[in-house]
Order: C-alpha cells, then structure tokens, then sequence
C-alpha cells in the first residue's frame, strides 16, 4: 500500500513516519522538503492535485494544516488554502485517479457551547478563521466523497508530542524558567498524545482499506479523560520532576479565559466523544496523564 503524508515534518508527522507500519511504502512531503522529503506547499491546490497524479497513492493523509489559531485571524487567505483548499484537491484527485484520504481534523470546528461530549454528526459551528478553515476542509472532502469510507475525517483535539511546538514542551520549559505560571483553567477538552495519535491514524488506513466492512466517515479521537490546560500544566511539572526532567515546578494558578485575551476565540469545551471511534477502529482509549507521561519519556535526549 502506498500512502503520500503530508506534515511530515509535524509533531503529528514525525509521530506517524516512526510508527509507520510495515506494509505501507511511505512518501513524506513538507512544504520545504529536505532529505528523504518531497516538497509540497498545501498552499498550492494545483501541486497537491500533481502530487497525488505523479506518486498514484492508494491513500493521502493529510496531516499537514495551518494550526496557528491566532495568526490565522490575519492570514485567512493563507489558512483557507492550506486548511481547505488543500484537502479539496487531493479529495478532487483522488476521486478521479483512484485512492482514498484520510483528513486529519480539529475540535474547533465545534462552538464550545455544550457541556456534554461532541458526537460525530453534530453539526459543525467554528468560532475563529482556524476553525472555519478546518470546517471547510471536511465539508469539501464530504462533497466530493460523501460518507463513503473513501474519505475519512479524524478530528481531534490540543494535540501534544515529544517533539515539535505544543503545549506540554512549552509548559516543561516554563516549568523550568518562571516561580509561577497562570493557566487558563476554563477551558475544558482533552489532551492527544501523538503517540496515540499516530496509531489511530494507521489504523483507520489499514481498516479503511478493507472496502468490505466500510468504516464510518468521520472520526473522533483524544486521548481518555477530561482536563483544563491548568489540569494539563500541573500534571507536566509534577510529571516532569519524577522523571528527573525538571529540577522544580513551578507554582501554577488557574486564571479565566479573559485574563488571557487572544486574537482568536477558543471553544470553552471541546471535549470529542471517541468511543464510536474506539469501537470501530478496536483501539482502547489512555488517559491523558499516562499518554502525557509516555511522551514525556519519549523527548529525544
């Protein structure tokens, strides 16, 4: 089987390229390519349409996005074509030359709004240009393949890795750095590991290409639980300190969302119900303090 990955780059790239299973040829792209490396600018709707006619991948999986939430609010032209322009093409290509995708996705495209854990089917109602961007994503992979298992859509949610720029490394860091940190604790959802991420994802290929039990087209997974970012913040320090990662921690307040105003506005709750998705793809669910010990334990000395 012949996947073409795009973010390879990622923290969510790097994660799937080092668990990537063995009977998959991998073609790994980022936008400035390197060794081993294709390039491909998902800016570009026409260099991702040649990219699926030049390599003829069974599967695309787009793990490539525009992810800075902020700075997407004054570069939406620049977010819509990676974020949804993008997976259009290689969706357009696909259907056309043959192949499935599988496009990763976010919480964001939900409001926030509720107190109970966001189905698959709910409808989709972004706060911020990142969450639209992503919103416009799936829905032109649904037009073009409708809920057929040819087009799949995994959303998840405050994704964090060994490696890369999340939120967990940036907390390890100022752990290290600052006497105290005030964290936003009115934000509710839940951490996904890469790790676990990455298997997710593999999985869905490989059970998505068995088209005689068609899996659903859309996906939810995060790791178990629930939690804030001061939940997740505290957890790093004293996570950090048994792992001989940190000397000390750092006193942790928990502040409101408006003692913290950003550019964009983050759902209040975005926590993704995955247990259809647990289900179908027969994975079981971590909680995020174990996953977050794991990729703890993971950081390249």
């Amino acid at each position: 089987m012949k996947v073409l990955l795009t973010g390879a780059a990622g923290q969510l790239g790097q994660a799937l390229i080092a668990s990537l299973p063995k009977n998959i040829e991998l073609i790994s792209s980022t936008r400035n390519g390197g060794p081993g490396l294709e390039t491909l600018d998902l800016a570009d709707a026409q260099a991702c349409r040649n990219a699926v006619k030049n390599h003829c991948p069974d599967w695309v999986l787009n793990a490539g996005a525009y992810t800075a939430v902020d700075k997407a609010e004054s570069e939406p032209e620049l977010a819509l074509a990676v974020n949804a322009s993008a997976p259009e093409a290689f969706a357009q290509a696909l259907k056309e030359q043959g192949g499935s995708l599988l496009q990763v996705s976010t919480d964001y495209v939900f409001n926030g709004q509720q107190s109970s854990p966001y189905r698959v089917d709910q409808s989709r109602d972004p706060l911020g240009v990142y969450g639209s961007t992503k919103a416009k994503g799936e829905e032109a992979v649904e037009a073009v393949f409708g809920s057929s298992g040819e087009g799949l859509i995994l959303r998840t949610s405050w994704v964090i890795g060994p490696v890369g720029k999340n939120f967990a490394l940036t907390m390890l860091r100022l752990h290290q750095e600052r006497e105290e940190l005030g964290v936003v604790a009115d934000q509710v959802g839940c951490p996904s590991s890469t790790l676990n991420l990455a298997t997710a994802c593999w999985c869905a290929v490989q059970l998505g290409s068995n088209h005689e039990q068609p899996l659903p087209h859309v996906f939810h997974w995060s790791d178990a639980g629930a939690a804030s970012w001061f939940d997740v913040s505290v957890a790093v320090g004293e996570l950090g300190i048994e792992l001989g990662l940190l000397d000390r921690a750092a006193r942790v307040k928990p502040i409101h969302t408006r003692d913290y105003p950003t550019p964009a506005t983050r759902p209040a709750y975005s926590l993704l119900d995955c247990n259809n998705t647990r289900k179908a793809l027969g994975l079981e669910g971590q909680h995020w303090r174990q996953a977050l010990k794991a990729l703890l334990e993971a950081i390249p000395k």
